[in-house]
């Protein structure tokens, strides 16, 4: 895949990274432990969300959670172009948990496609604000509010179960520690079968690809506090880093290499 199909830019803003992509790639099943939130410009494409199957086009906002399974596939052969904005949970907690006046910090958003204009409006704002280096961060902090009360974002649907929510918390307490499905068994007090069919059904993946999407998550933000990529993939839990890379292009369209030269 060419370079030229991603390039991030610097927001300039912690806890943030921009996004451009005109591109056909297509993209697996994966997941980010961001907030994404963006707008298709040109193209469409369909997609699987935490909420179904999705299509998105021109001028349609899209949204996704942390955690949550999701893919992308254009729709022709033209491919489609976007604009994301990552932000880290801690960027939106505080926000959310402000604007409940300390009520909660825990929220998701509802609707990965939204078509509404004030959306789309209020975003393209916020990114070139974050991207073209002129507004400072007063200005900033004030359009995330300002977008977020536009999305409308609601509280988290249903719970996990507590014995699929104890094997995933074990996965997540330390991605780079080798894990087999007894281990993840005997941590939820249920079989093997039972707990594979339970963790695709409340996860969307395998506890595996589970796995490789935390350890992905986990080089990310090694190789955003500038640790070198060999090190890094073996923190994280790869076996080396040409195993970190495919998973890394995979997920985020973009080599760790070309993402470590923009923080």
């Amino acid at each position: 895949m060419a370079r030229r199909d991603f390039n991030m830019r610097p927001s300039g803003f912690e806890g943030v990274d921009a996004v451009e992509a005109t591109t056909r790639h297509v993209f697996p099943r994966h997941t980010h432990d961001q907030f994404g939130i963006g707008v298709i410009h040109q193209g469409a494409q369909k997609s699987a969300s935490g909420r179904g199957p999705v299509e998105a086009g021109p001028g349609d906002a899209i949204t996704v959670n942390p955690g949550e399974v999701h893919d992308g596939i254009p729709i022709g052969d033209l491919g489609r172009s976007w604009r994301m904005l990552y932000f880290d949970p801690e960027v939106i907690a505080g926000a959310v948990a402000d604007m409940s006046e300390g009520g909660t910090k825990i929220f998701e958003f509802h609707d990965p496609v939204i078509p509404d204009a004030r959306i789309v409006h209020r975003f393209r704002a916020l990114y070139a604000a974050m991207t073209e280096g002129e507004a400072g961060k007063l200005q900033r902090e004030e359009m995330i509010f300002i977008l977020l009360a536009a999305l409308r974002p609601r509280r988290t649907g249903e719970a996990v179960p507590e014995g699929i929510a104890k094997a995933r918390e074990l996965i997540e307490a330390d991605p780079a520690l080798p894990v087999t499905l007894d281990d993840l068994a005997r941590e939820c007090g249920l079989g093997k079968f039972q707990l594979l069919r339970g963790f695709c059904k409340a996860t969307g993946l395998t506890p595996h690809a589970f796995l490789m999407q935390r350890r992905v998550a986990l080089a990310r933000r090694l190789i955003t506090g500038r640790l070198p990529l060999a090190e890094a993939a073996i923190a994280a839990g790869f076996a080396d880093q040409s195993h970190m890379t495919r998973l890394f292009v995979r997920t985020y369209g973009v080599s760790p290499g070309l993402y470590a030269g923009m923080h």
